[in-house]
């Protein structure tokens, strides 16, 4: 574990007012704030997005969830959300951050619907054999696959288009994938490019994609209605972080079925 370069999962902590995170980590947040001020207001809607997602999917049917990528937990997590509505609801999540994962095991510990894998997303192997993944999650049920704000930082060269498909050919049909990926649309480039320069000097780059892009990521899935749409747009509930025009939002997500 490097903590002398800064860490996007730490940085999204910072961004979401949490205190796990450590100076390299809050002056990299301050100069991505600098290069693109919609950047809190931007994490925040991802957030709130999260929620939404997952109420929708336990709404739907969903029981069990693997959150990849998801960083260091904070109020308001999958958990959380899903076991209000359903108690029951089991949910594993992987991050590749040594920090977010002690302070996530610490979090969880007593709670044994939950599971906090450390493994990075890409090593598809890793994160879908973990005895820690398997003890919560039963792959012959529908899974509730999140993806969200972390494919941004897996360039197409990492192989993307294959760890996509290893992931959906794991997921019984009828499970679900929930996305949201940030945009080169939507913002002013010169903020964009400002934004990913910050994050060229840290442990997770960012890799900025078109929206038409970021759908072609749902490849083999039916999405939900309303489709792949900027993140303030999808099923909103009349919270809102964003005070711009949504369509400005630089990113976009969506929710998707397996087809059988």
């Amino acid at each position: 574990m490097n903590l002398d370069q800064p860490s996007a999962a730490r940085m999204y902590d910072y961004y979401l007012g949490g205190a796990h995170n450590f100076a390299v980590d809050r002056e990299a947040a301050e100069r991505a704030i600098a290069a693109l001020p919609a950047t809190i207001a931007g994490a925040r809607t991802n957030r709130a997005f999260l929620q939404r997602a997952v109420r929708f999917l336990v709404e739907t049917g969903i029981r069990q969830f693997i959150d990849l990528g998801s960083g260091i937990p904070t109020s308001g997590n999958v958990h959380e959300i899903a076991q209000q509505i359903e108690p029951d609801t089991r949910v594993a999540y992987v991050d590749i951050d040594a920090v977010a994962v002690t302070h996530g095991q610490s979090v969880l510990a007593g709670n044994k619907r939950t599971a906090f894998v450390h493994a990075d997303l890409r090593d598809v192997d890793a994160v879908l054999e973990s005895p820690d993944l398997r003890r919560v999650i039963d792959f012959s049920e529908p899974v509730g696959l999140l993806m969200v704000a972390v494919l941004h930082f897996v360039p197409d060269v990492d192989g993307l288009a294959g760890i996509l498909t290893r992931y959906r050919d794991a997921l019984p049909d009828g499970s679900y994938l929930a996305l949201s990926h940030m945009s080169m649309t939507g913002q002013p480039r010169e903020f964009l490019e400002r934004f990913e320069a910050v994050y060229a000097n840290t442990a997770n780059p960012v890799v900025l994609r078109s929206r038409d892009e970021i759908a072609a990521l749902f490849e083999h899935y039916e999405l939900v209605e309303p489709g792949v749409v900027t993140l303030p747009l999808w099923r909103p509930d009349g919270i809102s972080y964003f005070t711009e025009d949504p369509e400005r939002f630089p990113g976009f997500a969506g929710v998707a079925r397996k087809r059988g």
